[in-house]
């Protein structure tokens, strides 16, 4: 654990680095242009203006070896204070530090620091010599736009660690390359789960037959615990009306981040972001009774944001998803009995799948910037009030989170903690007074009034694809048998001899919904073994004559180097019981 000194010394060093780097990158590119160079959670980063100079990773150990250079120089790093006139006259040549600064209050001492040949703007501190800056990486190089507005130019990031030692550089490193071979993207490709092709468009992902298994079991996993629990599905279209989203709220809050409104005659629609609206005016097409509430409406449901195009990121960020959503009608009464009934689901769900490591966020409104919200001020304090209350009363641990709220109503967000040490929000529940009151929603009480009902917004998976985003990394791939696109991989040692008894083994298995594929490519037996295991199949069986001759089958486990000898019965029944356990 590191404590609070070693993390500011690490912070200065790191940010020394960066300096390092820009120092580096001026000797190797004399009209680089720099903009700003922060230290971030895990290293640094630099925005540089190369002009029409484009970096790639393999410019990035030039760039290393130049650094490395000015360490061993062992140059003084000074700081200096200047008026605002004379830091204009200093950066006359960067239009960047121009920018910043013009942008300080009149009066205010500029610092900047000095090593060597070159100097940059900094509030600082830094270590003293660039001989302390020893151990270093350039982790990658990418784009970002200037003050981070799609607007403007482009400019070159490059990515840096620094460390105080060799051993903390070298195990941060591993610990890197740990995390390449848990990304989902690369292992999305690897496994056949998804792809994205630049002709359909960014962050549109398709769902091959692998990943459409996944989530095909994942919907019904979902699907069936909802039906359970009193839920009713629906389908509502991908679409809707501009006028359905003013009614809402969401064309004023919202609509920067919906894809753009289409014009067809006199109608104006957009693709829908949320399923929300939807499900008030289904609510809405029949009167209602208090004794029929709850009334929870589900929907595995397509949506589509416009996210940035940095923002974008495989499966666990796009602009098109699927989100396991629903919306629960209730009585004021109620809320806190239906929040305890989803609560439990989420931590039942979470049991399934082994998830350990999350925490409750209670995310409230930004009292200080209340422009981005809808609804009066006392259905806020209202609603923020009951659901602090029904946590307490569940004692749920819990942390508080100004300005995580929707626009409409505070919520509670299960955050998660992924295998690369992201903070996934994977499910979320939120209290809403608003809509009802935008959707003149109401229900007949006991005395024959008509009254307002809750909306409890809900989702357990959350994103179904950002949750398999989350599985992949997780599980690096190696998904549980139940869940698994293909559970068994048969592999005749001799296609001539043996394939009549693997095709009646997989019509066997087929029947009692094990997915079996039979391997009867004209290759080596060593090879179709390992690429089973690479493809990370649970088990793969290798069917020779012994097996043919004992009515058996030999299996391996994916991970495993030890071989198993079943009868086909008892194999098939060990496989269907770790599916109907939702065995991990």
């Amino acid at each position: 654990m590191i404590n609070i000194k070693e993390k500011e010394n690490l912070s200065i060093l790191n940010h020394s680095c960066a300096h390092l780097l820009a120092h580096a990158v001026k000797h190797l590119y004399p009209d680089a242009k720099f903009w700003v160079g922060p230290v971030i959670e895990n290293g640094f980063y630099y925005d540089i203006d190369l002009g029409d100079k484009s970096l790639c990773e393999e410019d990035l150990p030039v760039i290393e070896k130049e650094m490395k250079k000015i360490s061993k120089s062992s140059k003084l790093i000074k700081r200096i204070e200047l008026s605002k006139e004379e830091a204009l006259n200093t950066f006359k040549d960067d239009l960047y530090k121009i920018d910043l600064i013009n942008n300080f209050p009149e009066g205010e001492v500029i610092s900047a620091y000095r090593q060597d040949d070159f100097i940059d703007l900094c509030r600082g501190p830094h270590v003293e010599n660039t001989k302390m800056i020893k151990y270093f990486k350039l982790l990658k190089v990418s784009g970002a736009y200037y003050k981070g507005d799609s607007k403007n130019k482009v400019l070159q990031r490059i990515y840096g660690i620094c460390f105080e030692n060799e051993k903390d550089l070298n195990d941060y490193l591993v610990y890197l390359e740990e995390m390449k071979e848990r990304d989902h993207r690369k292992l999305g490709k690897e496994l056949g789960i998804f792809m994205i092709s630049d002709l359909v468009g960014k962050g549109l992902p398709m769902w091959l037959p692998n990943g459409a298994t996944v989530r095909r079991l994942l919907q019904r996993y979902i699907t069936d615990k909802e039906i359970s629990l009193g839920y009713q599905h629906v389908v509502t279209p991908s679409l809707g009306s501009v006028s359905l989203y003013k009614t809402s709220g969401h064309w004023a809050h919202y609509k920067d981040d919906m894809f753009p409104m289409m014009k067809l005659d006199d109608e104006e629609y957009v693709l829908r972001p949320m399923n929300c609206p939807h499900h008030m005016l289904i609510y809405k097409n029949s009167l209602h009774s208090y004794r029929e509430l709850p009334i929870k409406i589900a929907e595995i449901a397509n949506d589509f944001r416009y996210e940035a195009s940095g923002a974008v990121c495989g499966i666990e960020r796009a602009r098109a998803f699927t989100q396991n959503d629903s919306h629960i009608f209730c009585t004021s009464s109620q809320i806190k009995s239906q929040f305890k009934e989803v609560i439990d689901l989420i931590l039942d769900v979470y049991k399934d799948f082994g998830f350990k490591d999350y925490q409750f966020r209670l995310s409230l409104r930004d009292k200080n910037d209340i422009e981005k919200y809808f609804g009066n001020d006392a259905l806020w304090e209202k609603s923020e009030s009951e659901l602090r209350e029904v946590l307490k009363e569940f004692g749920v641990d819990f942390y508080e989170a100004e300005g995580e709220a929707a626009f409409y109503g505070p919520k509670l967000d299960v955050q998660v903690k992924s295998a690369l040490g992201h903070d996934v929000t994977l499910s979320t529940i939120q209290l809403d007074y608003q809509l009802p009151e935008r959707f003149d929603l109401t229900y007949i009480d006991d005395k024959g009034e008509k009254v307002r009902p809750v909306v409890i917004h809900r989702a357990i998976l959350g994103s179904l694809d950002r949750f398999v985003a989350f599985l992949l990394e997780e599980t690096k791939g190696v998904l549980p048998v139940w869940l698994a696109p293909v559970q068994v991989n048969m592999i005749p040692v001799s296609n001539e001899h043996h394939l009549d008894y693997c095709l009646s083994l997989k019509e066997k298995m087929l029947k009692l919904g094990i997915r079996v594929e039979l391997d009867v490519r004209e290759e080596k037996l060593g090879y179709r073994m390992r690429e089973s295991q690479t493809r990370k199949i649970p088990y793969t069986l290798v069917i020779g004559d012994k097996e043919v001759q004992t009515n058996t089958i030999n299996y391996r486990m994916h991970g495993s180097k030890e071989t198993n000898v079943l009868g086909i019965d008892d194999f098939c029944s060990l496989i269907v019981e770790k599916v109907n356990e939702k065995s991990l």
